[in-house]
């Protein structure tokens, strides 16, 4: 029987290449987005490798996740994979300079939407004694840096959550992973930056980041691990990247 994986911010980057990974592996995928046009692209150009279903609702908002959920049919309930991808960096300055609106974005993405998405699935897993919840943190989470606070905090709550989620739920045969890349080329600068193209392009001028397909191969990785092992955790930095802020660049 296939296992079915529940993917949050799959519409592009890493939920996007997880997805495609899932697929090579003949994980069964509910594709979860705001976008419903790269959804829809995303299912179909999957549909001929394994079974695909979308829902389209943006975990911020609680009662909207929540019903997301309950409305998927009886085929798609028992989900084994959950992985909360969703989430993104807003702003870039120092804290006493900072936008409560861009604060509360993302400690409602990266912090409540992973609640949220966790508190609506993990209890089918407890009641069915398996599933696997992988959580995707950063390094910021690990390493705070100047001009980053909040979103720094938001992935320090993800290092916490998923230790704490690992204490609660091991005992029902439940696996939790936390993944923490660094540098990885995606829409994410793009969005810390407001859209500025030329800033965002400069994040990864110089030496060669992380690719979205790089962080959803250890996914991979770890959901198809032997039932007897458990990666708790991985931290993945491009070559050039020492530290959260470190990186060599060739001039």
């Amino acid at each position: 029987m296939s296992r079915i994986a529940l993917i949050t911010g799959a519409s592009s980057g890493i939920g996007k290449a997880t997805a495609e990974a899932f697929a090579k592996s003949n994980i069964d995928l509910i594709l979860c987005g705001r976008r419903r046009e790269r959804l829809r692209e995303l299912s179909e150009a999957l549909g001929p490798y394994v079974k695909t279903t979308t829902l389209e609702f943006d975990v911020r908002d609680r009662t909207g996740t929540f019903k997301a959920i309950d409305s998927l049919p009886s085929e798609w309930r028992n989900i084994d994979i959950l992985v909360n991808n969703a989430g993104n960096a807003h702003g870039f300055g120092p804290v006493d300079e900072g936008d409560p609106e861009d604060w509360d974005a993302m400690l409602d993405s990266n912090v409540k939407g992973l609640l949220y998405l966790t508190k609506a699935v993990t209890p089918g897993m407890v009641q069915r004694g398996r599933g696997h919840i992988v959580n995707i943190s950063s390094i910021a989470g690990k390493q705070t840096y100047a001009n980053g606070t909040v979103y720094c905090a938001s992935k320090a709550a993800v290092e916490a959550l998923s230790e704490g989620m690992r204490l609660d739920l091991t005992q029902h045969g439940i696996k939790v992973t936390n993944i923490a890349p660094g540098a990885v080329e995606t829409e994410f600068s793009m969005v810390r930056f407001k859209g500025d193209e030329a800033r965002a392009d400069k994040v990864y001028e110089g030496f060669v980041p992380l690719r979205a397909e790089d962080i959803a191969d250890s996914i991979a990785y770890a959901v198809n691990a032997p039932a007897h092992v458990m990666i708790a955790d991985i931290t993945i930095l491009a070559a050039a990247q020492a530290a959260a802020t470190t990186v060599y660049r060739k001039s």
